[in-house]
C-alpha cells in the first residue's frame, strides 16, 4: 500500500472517530429517537465570523445611507439638531439595536433554525430535548452573547493597558471563562446554550429521496404490500409543519428503528392499526400527502405550525 493511501486511510479513520465522538441520540417528546451530530467548534467559529461579516457590511451600508440622508437636511452643516436629523439619529440607534440582537433571533426563529453563517457552514440550532425551538430559548441564548463575546472583547482591549487596574484583569479573566465555555464541555455548548436548553448540530444538505416527490408516493402506492395509502383531511390535520420536518428527517436518516417508532406513533394518533414491514412506504405517503395539504392551506392563508396549533 502506498504512503498516500495509508495517509488517506488514517485521515478517514480519524474523521470517522471524530464523527463518532460528536454523535448523539435524542428522544423527542413524541417518543422518537433521532440521531444528531454536534457541530464542531471550528464550524461554529466559522459561522460566527461569516455572520459578523454580514452584519458589519450591512451596518456600514446602513450607516452610509443615514449620512447621505443627513447631508441633505438643511442646517446640518451648522451642527444644528433639527427634527428630521433627530429622527435619523433615532433610526440609527434602532438599526444598531436590531442588528445586534434581531439578526440572530430572526433567522434562528425561522424554520431552519440557522443564521446565514450557520447555513453556509451546514449547522443549525436545535433544542436538546428534541422538541421545537421556542422564542424564549432563542431570546435567552442570544441575550447571553453580551457577556460571552462582547464583554470579553472589551476587557481584552482595556485590561492589558493597566488603566482598569487589578479589577480590570479580574473582570477579563472572569468573562474569558464565558468566552471559552465551549471548550469546557463535550457538546461544545455556549453558556447561552446551557441556559436556553439548546445546542448547535450539523444540518447536512441531503435531499429527500426522489420517491417522495413522485405521484406514486403522493398517491400512497406501496411497492412492498399490495395496498394504497390514502389519508383523509381529518387524519392529516393532526400534525403540522414541525411534525412534517421531523418526519422528513426520519426519512432522510433512513434508520429502521426510528421509522418503525414513527410509523406506530402516527397510526396510533390517526386510529389506524399499525402493521409491519411496509413502514417506509406508509411514511412516504403520509409525508407527501401532509406536505401537499399544508402547502394548499398556506395558499389560503391558513398555517398550522404544529399539532398543538
Amino acid at each position: 500500500m502506498s504512503s498516500a493511501a495509508i495517509s488517506e486511510q488514517r485521515h478517514n479513520s480519524g474523521y470517522a472517530r471524530n464523527l463518532a465522538r460528536r454523535a448523539r441520540q435524542v428522544v423527542t417528546p413524541e417518543g422518537i429517537a433521532l440521531p444528531f451530530t454536534v457541530a464542531s467548534r471550528g464550524s461554529r467559529f466559522g459561522a460566527l465570523l461569516l455572520d459578523f461579516f454580514i452584519l458589519y457590511v450591512g451596518m456600514a451600508l446602513f450607516f452610509f445611507l443615514i449620512i447621505f440622508l443627513a447631508s441633505s437636511i438643511p442646517g446640518v452643516k451648522d451642527a444644528k439638531m433639527s427634527g428630521p436629523l433627530e429622527m435619523l439619529v433615532v433610526i440609527l440607534f434602532i438599526g444598531i439595536f436590531l442588528a445586534r440582537y434581531g439578526y440572530f433571533m430572526f433567522f434562528e426563529l425561522g424554520p431552519r433554525g440557522a443564521t446565514l453563517g450557520k447555513r453556509a457552514t451546514g449547522i443549525r440550532v436545535a433544542a436538546r430535548d428534541g422538541g421545537r425551538l421556542t422564542p424564549s430559548a432563542i431570546l435567552a441564548r442570544n441575550l447571553i452573547r453580551d457577556i460571552e463575546l462582547f464583554m470579553p472583547l472589551v476587557f481584552l482591549q482595556v485590561a492589558p493597558s493597566g488603566e482598569a487596574g487589578m479589577a480590570g484583569i479580574a473582570a477579563m479573566l472572569w468573562f474569558l471563562i464565558f468566552m471559552l465555555f465551549p471548550f469546557f464541555n463535550k457538546d461544545s455548548m455556549r453558556a447561552g446554550d446551557l441556559i436556553a436548553g439548546t445546542w448547535v448540530v450539523e444540518a447536512p444538505k441531503a435531499k429527500l429521496q426522489d420517491t417522495l416527490t413522485t405521484h406514486e408516493a403522493a398517491a400512497g402506492k406501496s411497492s412492498v404490500a399490495n395496498v394504497q395509502y390514502k389519508f383523509s383531511d381529518e387524519e392529516l390535520s393532526v400534525y403540522g409543519e414541525y411534525e412534517l420536518q421531523t418526519l422528513e428527517r426520519v426519512l432522510r436518516d433512513n434508520v429502521e428503528t426510528s421509522m418503525v417508532a414513527v410509523h406506530e406513533t402516527i397510526c396510533t394518533k390517526i386510529g389506524w392499526a399499525p402493521g409491519a414491514g411496509d413502514e417506509r412506504a406508509f411514511l412516504e405517503a403520509f409525508y407527501a400527502q401532509l406536505r401537499a395539504k399544508l402547502e394548499g392551506d398556506m395558499r389560503f392563508g391558513k398555517r398550522k405550525a404544529d399539532k398543538f396549533s
